[in-house]
């Protein structure tokens, strides 16, 4: 729009002045427009307009005489030489000249068209020290609101200053506190795709954008950074510049807590800080958004109020920090909208002690007194009206954040029209405009009518109304923050309130802050020192504030002292002012150098930080995450190349196979469990523990989270010397982490160890406790240990559970599972993955279809390592589709294919490698000689050594230095042929640690030392002619040749007394008895080897050891010694276990320590043997005349005591089951017999009507109680054991207390009592009668507490929950009542009833109401139970004989169970849920499957145990959670085991044993005279039914009954393992 001006200036509505600003606005528009036409009328328009002016040729005729009409005239005069030099651009020449000749009227200089400037501008300046040219500056229009620099200043945006980029090293050390910022910088700047990045910064991000753990150990070292500041005490400058410096790059709760601890100590010192409240004040200036609270804003900013006040002017310089923080706390507030200050409080208060400095003669300290009154101003407290007035295009301005919203975003000229529009007020609110058009008015005037500085800036302290040059100097700190430099200066040139002195002050401070900055680059800094040289001269442009200049001089003077071209620059500029220009200006120079120059609180001393102390202590510290991280990648990458499936377990040894779980889901939950410490794996040799481990350290791994994350660690026992000392240390030491890290790990972090190899390691400490686990101040850990299952004994738990400080174990903390076999699908999921990450020479395919040609190595292979031997060997045996011609493959036969085939690759590799003459000759001469000969001899050798000089122990650790000269040297030392039969056999090296690849590996090395098929047949046959460098081992391991078989039995090989069988006592290793079981398998002439090694130990006891070897070898083997002539043979320590000596004589045999469990030595001859310590496996049963009607066993498993028919009451101790004590006392049966909870008394009741306490150390009758008129039916404990309660059949309860023996209550009021139970606290007993009532009975005042009234029959049970918090009570009239509570499903939502109406209910334990109702049976139900997962029911008719399977949530009935042909009284879910288990009158049992409701076993039908005569309340038992096993029971008194087996889809019930039945066998055997034998076992001798002498009868307790009837009661070792806190 062009504005036609010419009437309104002749009208006289305008001054000259207005007039000439209105002139240089429409000058200012034609110099921007890109419309020449649009340019041309605006220079017109501005023409007419300055002739226009009232007296316009006698004002220019005419000098001026006072100085504001001579500035108004200079206005006018440089205006024309402005509009004629657009006009000559614009090609109207003739125009330019008529302006410069009415510029010449006003005083100015035709010739030469220039602003009035005392020191050359532009371009000149940037270049004076460098010779080049420079182009005229534009010209700028004196007094103009448009000011005019030099094209050359800013030219353009630049990026904000940052230090030269040098990426640290991934987990390397980082230089400096300035580069930790530059690489947290990166991190925020490189998810913006408006930040452009130098290469360097941008191929290094784009490195760490994928390395997860590189960014976290830079943002953990600046937290560490923070908290080494909170621990260092002095807190010096360069501290506190090195958080400052993190604090933009830090996060949010990270800078917020940063942020507390300056305040804190700004408030907590005596003298003000200065660093720290600088530090403040800097850190909030750098604050991201959102990184301020309002609440931790307007704490700070009362700290620092109360420090002001509280200052009294006594430091000048500590009032002035004080009010420069507190000016970047108010632009904080004001940036982050905080609203609703208390005026009275803080406001008001803070703006009338800045008012008081106003006063001050520093003009330092009034300037930023001005600036914090005006941030305050942008504060809002109760005032609303600007609110309400300030908007401009409907969007409110809300202080600075609302002028200056977005960096890059920002519209600058609507920014500068914001700021008029607050300087000029606006339309609509007459209060409001008037107080902003007064202030503009002062404003300018005073700029201009030669006020000094401090009567403009007293100005800005005024409550009435806001000042614009605060939101400008705002802006323009956002401008240079981000680098927008052209922006900036436009803001300086175009701002409205550029004349008013504290806007230039303010400007002047932020330009010296660039030019001093070393880190924008030269050419922005020496724009920046031009442009305050020219504020400094152009006088006309930017007034004649002396205190403005000596500002400028002190900034340019501060900047002279640094070093480079910038200060060489500003030293120039110096010189200029000093020697140039009108005499005032020098005159304000040589006063200002007269002043003390220290005053100015200009700083451009930029801290360096080239020292970084607080992030050199804390990269000084132990770096744990460092080293972590180089674990973590290494344990990955090993992992990479890994086949690994799976594995599935079982709960225990004796669980079946089929009864599996996920063996790495089982290990994770145990992790994750706050109770389990110890998880012990089991499994046979190769059945993958060790791969397993490494598999779960991995995950762990992948899993791990930094500085809180649980710390996994494999730790591979045998290599680890003493393991149970110190273990953990040790390890780590092994892994180079220092002792600083170590001690870092141990005091702070929790662990993961994954022990391999206990076995191996050859310990028998438990290492949880030996290493003081989780105990005071030693290392925090569960442990996960791997053993092999054939090395642990009966007793192996006691090895690894944990237990308390008086090492009693603690099961609760203790878990297992046994690795199982491969599954067909997993053997196939291997081999998919072998021939995928190896390409072998077969396929996937070709694999399989082997396997289902060989039966025998389909089984093998269903163990891993096997597996691996077998893939790595079937070429080598077979073509593809070839049938295999050995009729059985063994483990031994894999081990000798994999062991020739290893060295024959070996070999192949040395012989391609470069080898020194030496070397190579030896390798001829090993290739000659025959390499893989060499190679399994080396293996052998090496084998016997291990055994023994390290007794087995696996890892064999060589030095040359130490070990030179030993027998290790034989095999690691440097020596030619060693080293090359070192580098082919398969062994493994770490450091200075060899092994072989597999602990079987060494056991297949020492069986086939003590038997060599291939050197036996060398030594019988002749040798066969070999091809150079070739091998004949493979021929000797399949083509077996009957006719060597016939040489053997001619040249038997004489017993070695060198043997390792003859030195080595190998019953304890079963992995090397199976290699040497299937050589005496397959092996005649090793059979016997073996017999004779056994004949001669009949004639010299140098022999025992061998013999001993010998027959346990046998007998694992299979061979059968039925009239043997053993007599005389020494076997000491043998294992014989399921041998057959049948009518053997064994004659003076030394069989001490042998192991005859399960032995059949029927008839044979054992007369003089010495059986001293002998394992029978057993023990003898008890032997009663009459009925056991009750027992009980101690809490502590010491003493068993039983009750009998007869009244007596037998107590037996368990350690040799010989009776200690016959409680008589009672005249009739006792029919309930209990321990009290410590197990030092029992209490017993009778149908004498009499209870009878007992002291079990002296079985002594302590008390007895008369007070039942009837039987006692049943006697309990309380459970802290002071009270008994009895119940009788006189319908009473009576509490009796153990201490005095009085009866305490008797609850004599109800009918007959038909249940009652203690609570588990003791405190209640409560019981259910026949008059349909509960009561519940207070122990201590024996008063009845409550009746519960709501049944309409008899109460028939009541129980209490585990926490005594919840009551249930059921009817005859199937009414189930919750009295405080109870639940049945496992959940606990809802309780199932049976009810003689024939239906099943469920129960709503929340509401009381009944859920659902089953209806189906027939007759009564008396049995209902919830399956393990509470998803059904089953419940059982008495009469109807069904059982019936119910769902839970709808109701339906799944299944009847029908078949039973008697009524049905139990019902068991197994414990996983998957079977029912029925049993009913005269011992019919059946066993279903729950999916599908078949019946898969009926004992009646099994034959396996007689059906008459069942007579027992509880005939069935499920044996834990973790098998589908069960224990019957029978009317002849024998107990069953039973496992249930499945066999692809169908089930079989296998009985595992019968405790009447012994397994040892000795009917008809001699034992005349035997040695040795304990009174226990020559028992269990006479009991199965051996002969001879010692013939002790046992003795009897008791008489016998009239009917002669006997109960035996087996102990038996099986069976107490299998129930170990079961009792019977």
């Amino acid at each position: 729009m062009v504005f036609n001006s010419a009437t309104s200036a002749s009208s006289g509505d305008l001054s000259l002045k207005q007039t000439l600003e209105l002139v240089n606005i429409r000058l200012a528009n034609a110099r921007g427009t890109k419309d020449p036409d649009l340019a041309l009328e605006l220079c017109d328009d501005a023409d007419a307009t300055l002739c226009g002016i009232k007296g316009f040729q006698r004002r220019a005729l005419i000098p001026p005489k006072k100085d504001e009409d001579r500035t108004l005239s200079d206005g006018v005069a440089t205006a024309f030489i402005d509009l004629g030099m657009l006009q000559d651009s614009l090609g109207r020449s003739d125009k330019a000249q008529a302006s410069y000749k009415k510029a010449v009227q006003w005083g100015g200089n035709a010739e030469q068209p220039s602003p009035t400037s005392d020191f050359k501008s532009g371009k000149n300046a940037l270049n004076a020290d460098k010779g080049q040219s420079s182009t005229p500056p534009s010209q700028p229009t004196l007094g103009s609101s448009v000011a005019l620099l030099s094209q050359d200043f800013f030219i353009e945006n630049v990026n904000p200053p940052a230090i030269a980029f040098s990426p640290p090293q991934a987990d390397g050390r980082v230089d400096g506190i300035r580069q930790l910022a530059a690489c947290l910088s990166l991190f925020q700047s490189s998810h913006s795709s408006d930040v452009v990045l130098e290469p360097t910064a941008r191929n290094w991000i784009q490195d760490v954008e994928n390395d997860l753990d590189e960014q976290e150990r830079l943002k953990a070292l600046a937290t560490d950074v923070i908290k080494e500041y909170v621990r260092d005490e002095l807190k010096e400058t360069k501290a506190i510049a090195e958080v400052v410096c993190l604090a933009p790059v830090l996060e949010k709760d990270d800078f917020r807590f940063l942020l507390r601890q300056l305040h804190i100590g700004i408030n907590q010192s005596n003298l003000l800080n200065v660093p720290q409240l600088q530090g403040l004040a800097d850190l909030i200036r750098g604050a991201n958004p959102g990184y301020l609270d309002s609440d931790d804003l307007v704490k700070v900013l009362e700290l620092l109020s109360a420090r002001l006040t509280n200052t009294h002017l006594q430091s000048t310089s500590y009032i002035y920090q004080l009010t420069l923080a507190i000016s970047h706390v108010l632009d904080a507030m004001a940036d982050t909208k905080v609203n609703g200050l208390d005026r009275e409080k803080l406001h008001t208060s803070l703006a009338s002690y800045l008012d008081k400095l106003k006063g001050s003669s520093d003009p330092y300290l009034v300037y930023q007194a001005a600036y914090a009154y005006q941030a305050l101003q942008y504060v809002p407290d109760n005032d609303t009206l600007w609110e309400k007035t300030l908007r401009r295009t409907g969007n409110l301005i809300q202080g600075v954040s609302g002028l200056v919203n977005s960096v890059k975003g920002l519209d600058l000229n609507g920014f500068i029209e914001g700021l008029r529009n607050i300087q000029q007020g606006m339309a609509g609110a007459t209060d409001v405009y008037k107080l902003v058009n007064t202030a503009y008015k002062d404003a300018t005037s005073l700029a201009n009518s030669g006020k000094d500085f401090f009567d403009c800036l007293k100005e800005s302290f005024s409550l009435d109304y806001k000042r614009a040059w605060y939101p400008a100097l705002r802006g323009a700190d956002t401008l240079i923050r981000n680098g927008q430099l052209a922006k900036f200066k436009k803001l300086i040139c175009e701002a409205p309130c550029r004349h008013e002195p504290a806007f230039q002050w303010g400007i002047c401070q932020r330009l010296g802050g660039i030019a001093a900055n070393s880190f924008w680059d030269v050419n922005t800094r020496r724009s920046a020192a031009a442009i305050l040289a020219e504020i400094y001269c152009n006088d006309v442009e930017w007034g004649h504030q002396v205190d403005v200049k000596e500002w400028i001089l002190s900034i340019l003077m501060r900047i002279s002292s640094l070093s480079g071209s910038v200060a060489q620059y500003a030293i120039t500029v110096l010189e200029h002012i000093r020697t140039d220009g009108d005499a005032e200006k020098q005159a304000i120079y040589r006063s200002y150098r007269e002043k003390d120059l220290n005053s100015c609180p200009f700083v451009v001393d930029i801290q360096s930080l080239e020292t970084s102390p607080l992030l050199d202590r804390v990269q000084n510290k132990p770096d744990v995450e460092g080293a972590l991280r180089q674990l973590r990648k290494k344990k990955l990458d090993e992992w990479k190349s890994t086949i690994f499936i799976t594995p599935q377990a079982k709960a225990s040894l004796k669980a079946p196979d089929d009864a599996h779980f996920s063996l790495m889901d089982s290990v994770k939950e145990f992790l994750e469990s706050e109770q389990h410490q110890v998880f012990l794996l089991l499994g046979d040799s190769g059945a993958g523990k060790s791969t397993f481990n490494r598999a779960l350290e991995c995950a762990l791994w992948e899993a791990y989270k930094k500085k809180d994350g649980t710390i996994p660690l494999y730790i591979s026992l045998p290599t680890i010397d003493k393991s149970d000392q110190d273990m953990v240390t040790k390890h780590l030491r092994r892994l180079d982490f220092t002792d600083a890290q170590i001690k870092e790990l141990k005091d702070h972090r929790k662990l993961v160890l994954i022990c391999d190899g206990y076995d191996e390691s050859q310990q028998t400490k438990n290492l949880y406790m030996a290493n003081r686990m989780n105990q005071p101040d030693e290392w925090q850990a569960k442990m996960v240990i791997s053993c092999r299952s054939e090395y642990i004994g009966a007793d192996y738990r006691d090895r690894f559970q944990p237990g308390d400080h008086n090492h009693l174990s603690r099961v609760s903390q203790f878990r297992e599972a046994v690795f199982v076999p491969f599954a067909t699908s997993q053997v196939d999921d291997y081999i998919d993955q072998y021939a995928s990450l190896f390409q072998p020479l077969w396929s996937a395919e070709e694999y399989k279809q082997a396997l289902n040609r060989i039966p025998s190595l389909k089984e093998l292979v269903r163990n891993p390592f096997l597996m691996t031997l077998s893939l790595e060997v079937l070429p080598r045996m077979m073509d593809p589709g070839e049938q295999f011609s050995v009729g059985r493959v063994t483990r031994v036969l894999l081990y000798d294919q994999f062991i020739e085939q290893w060295l024959e690759r070996g070999k192949r590799r040395l012989g391609e490698k470069e080898l020194s003459a030496t070397a190579r000759a030896a390798f001829e001469s090993l290739s000659d000689e025959g390499f893989t000969i060499n190679g399994i001899n080396f293996l052998k050798r090496l084998s016997v050594a291990i055994y023994k000089e390290q007794d087995g122990q696996p890892v064999v650790e060589y030095s040359r230095f130490q070990d030179e000269g030993s027998w290790k040297a034989a095999f690691f030392s440097r020596a030619d042929e060693t080293y090359l039969l070192r580098e082919a056999c398969p062994l493994t090296k770490n450091g200075n640690q060899h092994r072989f690849i597999h602990r079987s590996m060494l056991e297949y090395g020492l069986a086939r030392a003590i038997f060599d098929p291939q050197e036996w047949k060398k030594q019988t046959t002749l040798q066969l002619p070999l091809n150079r460098r070739s091998s004949t081992s493979s021929v000797w391991s399949f083509e077996i040749c009957d006719n060597l078989d016939n040489v053997a039995s001619d040249h038997p090989q004489e017993p070695d007394i060198s043997s390792p069988l003859a030195w080595r006592t190998l019953v304890n290793e079963p992995s090397l008895l199976q290699f040497l079981e299937e050589r005496a398998q397959q092996e005649p002439v090793f059979k016997q080897q073996l017999l004779d090694y056994i004949e001669h130990s009949k004639v010299d006891k140098k022999w025992r050891t061998a013999a001993a070897n010998a027959i346990t070898i046998l007998v694992r083997a299979g061979v059968e010694f039925r009239s043997a002539d053993f007599q005389g043979i020494k076997i000491p320590g043998a294992d014989l276990r399921y041998g057959v000596f049948d009518s053997a004589n064994l004659q003076g045999a030394d069989l001490r320590k042998v192991n005859i469990n399960n032995v059949s030595f029927r008839g044979s001859d054992l007369s003089r043997a010495q059986l001293r310590d002998v394992q029978f496996g057993e023990l003898p049963f008890l032997k009663f005349d009459h009925e056991v009607l009750s027992w009980a066993c101690s809490s502590d498993g010491a003493s068993l005591a039983m009750a009998l028919s007869d009244g007596n009451i037998n107590v037996y101790a368990t350690s040799d089951w010989e009776r200690i004590w016959i409680l008589s006392g009672h005249n009739q049966r006792v029919g309930s017999i209990t321990y009290s909870p410590n197990g030092d008394r029992i209490v017993s009741g009778s149908r004498d009507c009499t209870v009878r306490v007992w002291d079990v150390a002296t079985g002594d009758c302590l008390y007895i109680f008369i007070g039942h008129t009837s039987d006692v039916y049943s006697v309990a404990h309380s459970p802290q054991g002071n009270i008994t309660a009895s119940r009788g059949g006189d319908g009473t309860v009576r509490l009796w207390d153990l201490e005095s023996g009085d009866c305490r209550s008797v609850i004599s009021e109800c009918d007959f009592i038909n249940d009652m139970a203690f609570s588990p606290k003791g405190d209640a007993i409560v019981f259910g009668s026949r008059d349909f009532r509960v009561r519940l009975w207070e122990v201590a005042s024996g008063n009845i507490c409550s009746i519960l009234i709501g049944h309409e029959t008899r109460v028939t049970s009541i129980t209490y929950s585990a926490h005594g918090n919840l009551l249930m009570s059921k009817d005859d009239a199937n009414v189930v009542r919750i009295w405080t509570q109870i639940v049945y499903s496992p959940n606990g939502n809802q309780i199932a009833s049976a009810s003689y109406d024939t239906t099943v209910r469920l129960w709503d334990v929340k509401t009381g109401m009944c859920t659902h109702i089953f209806i189906g049976h027939q007759s009564y139900v008396t049995r209902v139970v919830y399956s393990p997962q509470g998803h059904q029911v089953a419940s059982s008719g008495i009469y109807d004989k069904t059982v019936r399977l119910w769902d839970a949530e709808s109701g339906e009935c799944h299944h009847a169970l029908l078949g039973h042909q008697q009524d049905i009284h139990v019902i068991a879910y197994s414990p996983r849920g998957n079977l029912i288990a029925s049993w009913s009158d005269f011992g019919e049992g059946r066993l279903w499957h729950v999916a599908t409701g078949e019946c898969i076993w009926n004992l009646n039908h099994d034959g396996s145990t007689p059906s008459a005569g069942m007579d027992l309340s509880h005939p069935f038992v499920w044996m834990s959670p973790d098998v589908d096993s069960f224990i019957t029971g029978d009317g002849g008194g024998s107990v069953q085991r039973w496992d249930v087996i499945k066999e692809g889809e169908q089930c079989r019930v296998h009985m595992r044993w019968r405790s009447t039945n012994g397994q040892l066998t000795v009917e008809d055997a001699c034992v005349q005279d035997v040695q040795g034998l304990n009174e226990l076992h020559r028992r269990l001798l006479k009991q199965r039914g051996a002969t001879g002498e010692p013939n002790v009868p046992l003795r009897e307790a008791g008489k016998k009954n009239h009917d002669d009837r006997a109960l035996r009661v087996v102990i038996c070792m099986n069976l107490t393992q299998d129930f170990q806190d079961t009792h019977l």
